[in-house]
């Protein structure tokens, strides 16, 4: 009785963590991962190839996002040619989503890709959401307006730090356009309703930020990670991203190698005199513990006790707000936090709410 119990209930906590992420991908525009991860949770209480490939990850903690990486690995061996049986249904390799057979051929390619997949299923997910830093624009804006100095970017789980050089991308929204008219990467109708002003004078000093397990941008390797992370059936996504990673290999950003409540403490221990600090994150605070959040905004807020008008500290971040993100600031001299705008968890559409 006791092992069919706990049989029973890495069952229901798999497929339970399956259908929230297929609620959430419903919800966010890629039906074709909806169906699919239905599919596997059915395939897990059935115990068929999903649940051999996921047994021992029931108990992964929520914020690993073990079913995302489940889909990365299967994107990577899409995008790598060795998956030929989900090709004709993934847009990202000129398949068609809408084509009947999808939940079929995605449960045999887990039958028969069993030992790769469960190499590729890796300990986090790496996303690295350029969509993002047209959430994060006005607040980039708001500080450098205010302090009227450049800006030292810091970011927190900076992934490949493609966010890192969001002033080399293009901005649109009605007749206001902001940054490079040359960028590959072009976002079109930012903002719903009225737009920030995003009349600063910006300049950038320094780019720098951590993670956990850095992607370096400039590989093949490195691009294909991110890639097999994004959705297959959100194409623009995924033109972005691409148009992104060539960027990044023209814009120098160091990303260390570091955990985030560890690494911040030295980058705020001296605030440099005539430069804004910027620390910024974007959906991030899930994969932290409990402790490392408080540890950062601990960090935070005692460098912020030292800050002054010709060093002070921003704290920018996109995070969860219920059904969609919020996007707060907190500027130090001062310390007082504002709600700035609320936005897609993918960064599009922005409404700016603060005054």
């Amino acid at each position: 009785m006791g092992g069919r119990g706990r049989v029973s209930g890495r069952k229901a906590r798999l497929a339970r963590k399956l259908r929230w992420q297929r609620d959430w991908c419903r919800k966010l525009g890629s039906p074709l991962y909806a169906k699919l991860l239905e599919a596997a949770a059915r395939d897990v209480e059935r115990r068929g190839a999903a649940w051999e490939l996921l047994v021992d990850l029931a108990y992964d903690p929520p914020g690993h996002g073990l079913a995302l990486r489940l889909m990365g690995a299967v994107h990577r061996l899409v995008l790598s040619g060795r998956a030929p049986l989900l090709e004709p249904f993934y847009p990202s390799v000129g398949g068609d989503a809408n084509r009947s057979g999808a939940e079929e051929a995605f449960l045999s390619t887990l039958e028969l890709n069993r030992p790769a997949i469960r190499r590729l299923i890796r300990p986090n997910v790496q996303t690295n959401e350029v969509g993002r830093s047209a959430a994060l624009l006005g607040g980039f804006h708001s500080i450098a307006r205010e302090t009227r100095l450049p800006l030292r970017l810091l970011e927190l789980g900076a992934s490949a730090g493609l966010n890192l050089r969001w002033d080399h991308f293009h901005f649109e929204s009605g007749r206001s356009a902001w940054g490079k008219p040359n960028s590959p990467v072009k976002f079109q109708n930012v903002f719903v309703g009225r737009a920030p002003r995003l009349d600063a004078r910006v300049r950038i000093v320094e780019r720098a930020g951590s993670d956990l397990h850095p992607v370096n941008p400039s590989t093949r390797q490195g691009g294909l990670t991110l890639l097999s992370y994004t959705w297959a059936d959100q194409t623009a996504r995924l033109r972005q991203l691409r148009a992104a990673l060539r960027v990044a290999r023209a814009v120098p950003a160091r990303v260390d190698r570091a955990d985030a409540p560890l690494w911040l403490p030295a980058k705020l221990a001296v605030l440099p005199t005539g430069a804004a600090t910027v620390v910024f994150h974007s959906i991030f605070m899930p994969y932290v513990s409990r402790a490392g959040r408080r540890r950062i905004k601990e960090t935070l807020k005692k460098a912020g006790r030292g800050a002054t008008n010709s060093s002070p500290l921003a704290w920018l971040r996109m995070e969860a707000g219920g059904d969609q993100a919020e996007i707060r600031l907190t500027l130090w001299p001062g310390g007082e936090e504002r709600l700035l705008a609320q936005a897609g968890f993918h960064g599009l559409p922005v409404r700016w709410l603060a005054a």
